[in-house]
């Protein structure tokens, strides 16, 4: 496996003007799939980041927050409730649909972390809405060689995450020692990408040359086998995704993500008729 380009990502805003950079679920990075959307957010600036993300629905896909600086507060209409703060993960489920928010407890003070949304099977798009709060103390810490990886989902040597996984997903937070390597052997036909946020790497590109990807870049990885990428002189921070491709059609209209364009409008017409879970008609 091997770099096959670097995507810088576009500064965008979203929910009450919270500004991000958003990496993939763009026109330079449309979907990675089953991964439909990464947005990286990094502010010390209360006024970027106080007006979160008030009360706004979601079907068919999941939704992966994993915070690193801050403290973000979660409500669902399915009862779900918690606050993570640093090193913790919001993991939701929604499923047939759900209607959430996601709201700072902070009024000043940096706010930094990843939103990545991962796309569900068809046969999966309407089960049942849920919420998983993955806190810091919870999820596995594999140090070696320089590295310390932090388990959020799937295996990473002897070490399970703790989320629960609709799509079949391995998601991991690395930190790099200065020139140390980073080794990974996603299961032939996966797909992967590195979102780096501290530091440097450098791999490999589709010709065996060197391709150096900086803080703040996205990776996108291809082909099979194992993929190497070894630490700048200051050393690296990432966040790395990799998942088997559902390979089914996608149709997405704002905070729905179903299979066809009818499936939208029908997702829409339940929203406007209250028929989400827990929503009051």
């Amino acid at each position: 496996m091997h770099i096959e380009r670097i995507i810088q990502g576009i500064e965008t805003s979203d929910g009450d003007g919270v500004r991000l950079t958003r990496m993939i679920g763009t026109q330079l990075c449309d979907m990675i799939d089953p991964f439909l959307m990464l947005d990286r957010f990094d502010n010390d600036d209360p006024g970027a980041y106080i007006g979160g993300f008030p009360d706004h629905p979601h079907r068919g896909f999941e939704t992966v927050t994993v915070m690193l600086d801050g403290r973000l507060r979660h409500r669902d209409s399915t009862g779900g409730e918690g606050v993570i703060g640093p090193g913790d993960v919001q993991w939701m489920t929604a499923g047939q649909g759900i209607i959430h928010s996601e709201m700072p407890e902070q009024i000043e003070g940096r706010m930094r972390g990843f939103q990545l949304w991962v796309n569900l099977p068809a046969a999966l798009k309407m089960a049942k809405p849920g919420y998983q709060d993955l806190t810091q103390d919870t999820i596995p810490t594999v140090a070696h060689d320089g590295l310390t990886v932090r388990v959020i989902a799937g295996t990473y040597q002897d070490a399970h995450g703790p989320a629960i996984a609709r799509t079949p997903i391995r998601l991991l937070r690395i930190d790099a020692e200065p020139n140390a390597t980073i080794t990974l052997d996603p299961p032939a036909g996966h797909n992967a990408f590195f979102c780096i946020y501290e530091g440097s790497v450098v791999g490999e590109d589709a010709a065996g040359r060197n391709a150096t990807a900086e803080a703040p870049s996205l990776a996108v990885l291809n082909g099979d086998g194992p993929v190497a990428v070894a630490a700048g002189p200051k050393g690296a921070a990432l966040f790395y995704g990799e998942g088997q491709p559902i390979n089914e059609p996608v149709a997405k209209y704002g905070p729905f993500v179903m299979n066809t364009q009818q499936e939208l409008i029908q997702a829409v017409h339940d929203y406007q008729n209250g028929r989400f879970v827990g929503q009051a008609a």
